[in-house]
């Protein structure tokens, strides 16, 4: 909804300033997959790595923004795509601060995504597809979520009785019932520098799991 009293306000010190102040590129790191795929576990390895080397970072998990930002919206194919809507408006104003923002959101439509990717600046929208195998995820299921859905006690859950649309594109494709944390947090390194995103000199980095 607009409203034609409200103005953009544009101000002295923009993303550009930002982020050369802070010597990095902004962008947003999407992590999208089943639950118990990885996500958060990738993301905060990630993140850790990134921190350690200087870089100016935070991660939105699925989980901690459903507790305050979030917490009226259900689990509805509506309230899941407001709850992206809002992240993904949260995730550009990080950005716009000029940090290296981590999502980590089951995000289950492919046009939720791409809404996200379509409200950041050309180049600084990242996704990572954490592909996991549902009976892989079932297994793991730290939560108890995918037990619970199964006996009915939780309703419209992904991958059970509500659908996840897998990226067809994404930047970064992570099998991750294949690979250990340390190899996929590896892979996202090497792509970052692949692209320019972090400074030169990468080297693998070595993780307990």
């Amino acid at each position: 909804m607009s409203n034609s009293n409200i103005v953009w306000h544009s101000h002295p010190v923009d993303q550009q300033t930002r982020s050369d102040q802070k010597t990095q590129r902004p962008l947003v790191i999407w992590f999208t997959g089943l639950s118990a795929s990885g996500k958060s576990t990738i993301a905060g390895a990630l993140e850790q790595i990134l921190t350690g080397q200087g870089y100016h970072t935070y991660l939105l998990d699925g989980d901690n923004v459903r507790h305050g930002l979030c917490n009226d919206l259900g689990f509805s194919d509506q309230d899941r795509q407001e709850n992206i809507r809002r992240v993904g408006e949260v995730a550009k104003l990080m950005a716009d601060a000029g940090l290296i923002t981590l999502a980590a959101f089951i995000s289950p439509f492919r046009d939720d995504r791409r809404l996200v990717r379509k409200i950041l600046p050309e180049g600084q929208f990242i996704e990572v597809y954490v592909d996991a195998n549902l009976e892989v995820c079932q297994t793991r299921d730290p939560k108890g979520l995918y037990a619970k859905a199964q006996r009915g006690e939780i309703k419209q859950f992904t991958g059970i009785d509500s659908p996840y649309e897998a990226p067809e594109k994404p930047e970064v494709h992570i099998q991750a019932d294949q690979i250990s944390v340390a190899e996929a947090v590896n892979q996202l390194l090497s792509y970052l520098h692949e692209i320019g995103a972090l400074q030169a000199g990468y080297e693998p980095v070595a993780l307990g799991a």
